[in-house]
């Protein structure tokens, strides 16, 4: 599915954001607390824009690894690399990979990320122990994905927009099935407190997190063990 839609990825994301997803982002890599000389690694990177966010925040000097399972993604993101990352002093390596069987030594990276793909982890416990495994003590974890408003007015505006706009514009684009995931995917993912404990299980502490949007956008942090 997401090699499928990987050419047309980066513009219905701007359509069903309103643009909004690269300052959340943005936003991301702030929590993250990154610094030029660090070496992060973004898993289920897709078209590598939270990379190249990640590659501005560790320059001069530091190293983005970009890790997804669908080589069509990676594709797309290798031939952003170009103008994304013009004039920057860092690194930027992507690469196939699986979240839930990393190829990377215990302690490799200052810092791991994942932008809107814990929710498609056939395993969320495996995964992110898997990550947390290959970050050195000390360092960050971060998980930008999106949430489910369960109250007030903004609800009614998110089922509106997710249940039904969405799964049209999927539809438009000639991808109702994989549009139609999407919604499906955030309603049994699980809530923040939940996904919060999971991540404290996985070997981190300090866990939090911060709702953005009126709760349609959630950044979970912690700090690896």
């Amino acid at each position: 599915m997401f090699d499928r839609i990987a050419k047309r990825y980066d513009l219905m994301n701007s359509v069903m954001t309103a643009g909004l997803h690269d300052e959340w982002r943005r936003r991301a890599v702030k929590v993250a607390g990154v610094k030029p000389g660090d070496h992060v690694l973004d898993v289920a990177t897709g078209t590598g824009d939270l990379a190249f966010e990640l590659a501005r925040a560790v320059a001069p000097g530091g190293s983005v690894t970009g890790a997804d399972f669908s080589e069509e993604m990676l594709s797309v993101a290798r031939q952003k690399q170009g103008s994304e990352a013009t004039g920057l002093d860092a690194e930027i390596v992507f690469e196939q990979g699986n979240a839930l069987d990393l190829k990377y030594d215990d302690d490799t990276f200052d810092a791991v990320t994942v932008g809107f793909g814990v929710r498609n982890f056939s395993d969320l416990a495996a995964g992110l122990t898997e990550m947390a495994r290959v970050v050195r003590p000390g360092g960050k974890f971060v998980i930008l994905e999106i949430s489910q408003p369960q109250k007030g007015a903004l609800s009614y505006f998110y089922k509106a927009w997710f249940d039904g706009l969405v799964p049209f514009i999927g539809k438009f684009a000639g991808e109702d099935s994989a549009y139609t995931y999407l919604p499906n995917s955030v309603k049994r993912f699980a809530k923040p407190e939940a996904l919060a404990a999971v991540l404290h299980e996985a070997g981190t502490e300090q866990v939090g997190w911060i709702s953005l949007a009126g709760g349609i956008i959630t950044i979970h942090h912690g700090v690896v063990v």
